[in-house]
């Protein structure tokens, strides 16, 4: 099974401006993305897309491979579709440029998926902990059926309950993989998808078109970086661990 991981790298952001190229403590976080994923694949394998000149110069002075794509992509994963359009594999993993702590095993985790389930979509998820994950509007939650195949995700406390507690719930992890042909199908909506748009979660455009979700689970290692309190945390633990 050939397949190629593509970090998604996006220069606009609102909540924290030019987040890739943000510092932590002397890297950038897309820097700290990559090398994570290094850790997992081979340099041949790996590809950083972004819409931005400032990050391809940023990402060709570290070495790294880049490919510069439209500014049109509505999402991360129509850019990894506008790169499979490049670049002909089997599967294509997507790691989130925002994720600088993602765990080399929970990469190599979904390798071995997209072999044991080809044709799959694949996505990660991992337990949440405490209630502030559980209400934060920056964390998708996932519910799922019991052979591990999804049946929703939110940005709102779910599995809810009447009580309004949190009792159990977890969380995305992002990384995902996508076959070929559903990455293309997914591309020709060529607008989000109602519920997608929404709750602003591309994952649940292949729901609404139809297609099933595998959920895999995953470390509770990586921590997405939506915010500068995000940010905070990301630092903190890597303080922690030196």
């Amino acid at each position: 099974m050939k397949f190629l991981v593509i970090i998604p790298a996006r220069i606009a952001s609102t909540r924290l401006p030019q987040k890739p190229l943000v510092d932590i403590l002397g890297k950038s976080m897309l820097q700290r993305t990559y090398e994570q994923c290094l850790k997992a694949v081979d340099q041949d394998k790996l590809l950083i897309a972004t819409d931005s000149p400032l990050i391809v110069e940023h990402a060709e002075n570290l070495g790294f491979n880049v490919v510069l794509t439209s500014e049109e992509c509505l999402t991360g994963t129509d850019r990894v579709a506008e790169v499979a359009n490049l670049y002909d594999f089997d599967y294509y993993i997507n790691v989130q440029g925002d994720e600088p702590l993602i765990n080399p095993q929970d990469i190599l985790k979904v390798i071995d998926a997209i072999h044991l389930y080809p044709g799959e979509i694949i996505n990660g998820y991992t337990e949440i902990e405490n209630e502030s994950d559980y209400v934060s509007r920056t964390i998708p939650k996932v519910v799922f059926r019991n052979d591990g195949r999804l049946l929703y995700m939110s940005r709102s406390p779910i599995p809810g309950n009447k009580s309004d507690s949190f009792v159990k719930a977890w969380r995305q992890v992002c990384i995902y993989a996508f076959p070929k042909k559903v990455l293309a199908d997914f591309a020709n909506q060529k607008e989000k998808t109602q519920i997608e748009n929404i709750e602003d979660i591309e994952i649940l455009r292949f729901l609404e078109m139809g297609h099933e979700v595998r959920m895999i689970h995953m470390s509770d290692q990586s921590i997405a970086v939506d915010t500068s309190y995000d940010l905070d945390k990301v630092i903190k633990r890597l303080n922690e661990e030196h």
